[in-house]
């Protein structure tokens, strides 16, 4: 059978009149030209067009896709872009103090000490010097270390090796442990039992007092409460107490001597030193001898070449060498250092000054050894001048070297640093301190910049361009408002779509999970997905696609009731059961029949709920739980002068921002108002 379609056959029908009784014009229901001028399509299009605000909200829409999408690719700068300026501006250029602390340099890797014993060394040697000490053995759990003095600045910490002999002096001695209920006394390993002091313990011990003392024989014997109703029992001798074999007469008398004194001594050829841990009390230790370890000193090194590299190995050998022969080798170099004043002067082998070490640390307010030596003397000089005549304060003209924004220095063509003159201004601190500002000139990021032609909406606080973060802010913002909508979109299609045509227990059941949806709280959930994000420190772009797939998991509900409810009334037309009578899938039926007809509805759903997304990813990215910087969005610009006082000197940043999100927002509901007065006619009047 062959197929004509309905314009054919009209065709034919206007062909057979003859043409005496055809008014050319006259226009009949079953013109051709009738029924093309009533086509759904051009009517939906006819009645859109007329919508002013629609095509307000089309143009506003189509400018922001060019301004975010194609401003860029025509734009100088990036979204990431930083930008800097020379700026003059007051610093603290440097710090200055006289050394009051030693600081150590590892002279042997190989002998290795305790942090405690390390950290020690600044109060023993002071100690030390209040005490007028020479050396210091300190033995603890550890080992024993032994502190010796190399001239007035510089002290070594040795690793020792000793031997306890006994205690002079006076020491307390562990006699046992008493049980006040037992009434029993049980002695300490190697100690005797002494007659009669049970019974003078179980006299005294047993009233209120936790400690106390015993008389016995003329000793005196302290009890301290253990555990329970136990307690430790010691006793207190002035004499000597030997930790082994008692030693003759002959030591005793040279060991009382020299505890007298508190130093050193040497008998029948060996060195024994006295450690005290409170005064008159003395452990004596026979001196097996010691390693150096570490050198301390109070003076700080001072290169002549500016930006010369000193190695702690450097400093550890001229610092040992100042106290011995005045000699030393480092990496192959041979030096020699000698004492000039209150200086130590280290000069090459063939007499050439290299460095020196003195009493006064200079170095840049940062810590850096960076400043030229002669600054060096001329701010020490100053400070010198200061301290002579009583002054607080004191002002020096130098020649500082310029910096660029790394804090490297500027050099010109000719790899010459290039300096400009400043102004010092040395003032003392009530610390001792001496603090050195100055104006210098140096490159910084260019902060909330004013708008201008270089920048023409300015910068923000991290020094980028406000109006290319505008456009690639745009850009993710929109982005992340289609392709929620998108996925709310076919979730709630497929799940609105089985509901609606199945019916039944399905139905059920898809409305329910339809009804948890709609009772999620969206803001708290997506507060607490943007903490676990931020604890793991994900990525930007990761974090984007979560965020897009967590807001469109939790925004199909409407959409899927919307399908729901339009093909609960579209099954029962006579072209569904058409499609049941021929045999048509049932996953055909409801996508190609029955959701093609749902299509005007969604897309008037889908137009106006972009600009909800939009403000929805802004708000989130406004609190710090969207996208991360350095990406740009509209909510991060916010956020970034989000106080008062930001808002009110910053209002380049934030205002223009402000007005494309309401415009964007705005446009969307116009075109979703025109498309659905288009598709429903009725619906406005």
């Amino acid at each position: 059978m062959a197929k004509y379609s309905l314009n054919e056959v009209l065709k034919q029908r206007e062909a057979q009149k003859s043409p005496e009784t055809v008014n050319p014009d006259e226009v009949k229901l079953d013109d051709v030209t009738r029924v093309k001028v009533l086509s759904p399509t051009r009517q939906v299009m006819k009645r859109f067009l007329r919508n002013r605000l629609a095509i307000v909200g089309s143009l506003i829409l189509i400018s922001m896709f060019v301004f975010c999408f194609i401003g860029p690719i025509f734009y100088a700068y990036g979204q990431k872009d930083t930008f800097h300026k020379y700026n003059s501006q007051n610093v603290n250029y440097a710090l200055a103090k006289v050394n009051v602390n030693y600081n150590g340099y590892v002279v042997d890797d190989s002998v290795e000490f305790d942090i405690s014993e390390t950290n020690a060394m600044n109060t023993r040697v002071k100690s030390m010097i209040e005490d007028g000490l020479d050396n210091l053995l300190v033995v603890g759990d550890k080992g024993a270390c032994l502190i010796e003095k190399l001239n007035d600045t510089t002290y070594t910490l040795n690793r020792a090796d000793v031997k306890e002999i006994c205690t002079i002096g006076g020491s307390s001695v562990k006699i046992g442990t008493y049980d006040l209920l037992t009434k029993e006394l049980v002695y300490e390993n190697g100690v005797e039992e002494i007659s009669g002091l049970k019974a003078a313990l179980s006299k005294e011990i047993g009233k209120s007092a936790k400690s106390g003392e015993v008389e016995f024989g003329g000793v005196t014997y302290t009890y301290e409460k253990d555990k329970g109703k136990s307690f430790n029992i010691t006793s207190y001798d002035e004499g000597i107490n030997y930790a082994g074999a008692p030693m003759d007469e002959a030591f005793e008398t040279a060991l009382t001597s020299a505890a007298a004194t508190g130093e050193s001594f040497t008998f029948d050829g060996k060195e024994y030193v006295l450690a005290s841990e409170k005064e008159g009390v003395y452990d004596v230790y026979q001196f097996n001898g010691s390693k150096v370890g570490m050198v301390y000193s109070i003076l700080t090194f001072d290169a002549f070449e500016t930006g010369k590299n000193i190695s702690d190995e450097f400093r550890a050998s001229a610092l040992m060498a100042a106290a011995g022969d005045g000699s030393f080798t480092v990496d192959g170099t041979d030096y020699t250092i000698q004492a000039e004043g209150d200086l130590l002067t280290v000069r090459l082998a063939d007499g050439t000054e290299f460095g020196e070490f003195g009493p006064m640390s200079i170095r840049r307010y940062s810590g850096a050894d960076s400043m030229d030596y002669q600054l060096k003397k001329d701010i020490a000089t100053a400070i010198a001048n200061m301290n002579a005549s009583g002054e607080k304060s004191a002002e020096l003209v130098a020649d500082l070297p310029q910096q660029d924004a790394d804090g490297q220095y500027v050099y010109d063509e000719e790899k010459n640093l290039l300096y400009s003159e400043s102004d010092l201004r040395i003032t003392q601190r009530n610390t001792g301190e001496y603090v050195i500002n100055c104006d210098q000139v140096i490159y910084v990021i260019d902060t909330y910049a004013a708008p201008s032609w270089k920048h023409l909406l300015g910068t923000d606080g991290d020094g980028m361009d406000v109006l290319a973060r505008i456009m690639y802010g745009g850009r993710v913002s929109l982005m992340v408002g289609f392709v929620v909508v998108i996925i709310e979109t076919i979730l709630g299609v497929i799940m609105g779509g089985i509901s609606g045509y199945f019916g039944g227990w399905v139905d059920t059941v898809i409305m329910r999970l339809v009804d948890i949806f709609y009772c999620l709280p969206s803001m708290p959930i997506m507060i607490i997905i943007g903490a676990m994000m931020d604890a793991v420190r994900m990525d930007p772009y990761k974090r984007l696609m979560i965020l897009m797939a967590a807001l469109g998991v939790m925004g199909w509900a409407s959409v899927a009731r919307l399908v729901r409810g339009q093909i609960l009334s579209l099954r029962e037309q006579e072209f569904m059961v058409a499609t049941e009578a021929t045999g048509v899938k049932v996953r055909a039926r409801i996508f190609r029949h029955l959701v093609p007809n749902v299509m005007p509805q969604l897309i008037v759903t889908a137009t106006m709920g972009l600009g909800g997304v939009i403000l929805i990813e802004s708000t989130l990215s406004f609190l710090g739980l969207g996208v991360k910087h350095p990406m740009a969005t509209w909510g991060t610009m916010i956020n970034s002068v989000s106080s008062a006082s930001a808002m009110a000197h910053y209002a380049h940043i934030w205002i223009p921002v402000g007005l494309l999100i309401c415009l964007t927002v705005i446009a969307f509901n116009f075109v979703g108002d025109g498309l659905r007065d288009a598709y429903d006619p009725r619906a406005k009047r």
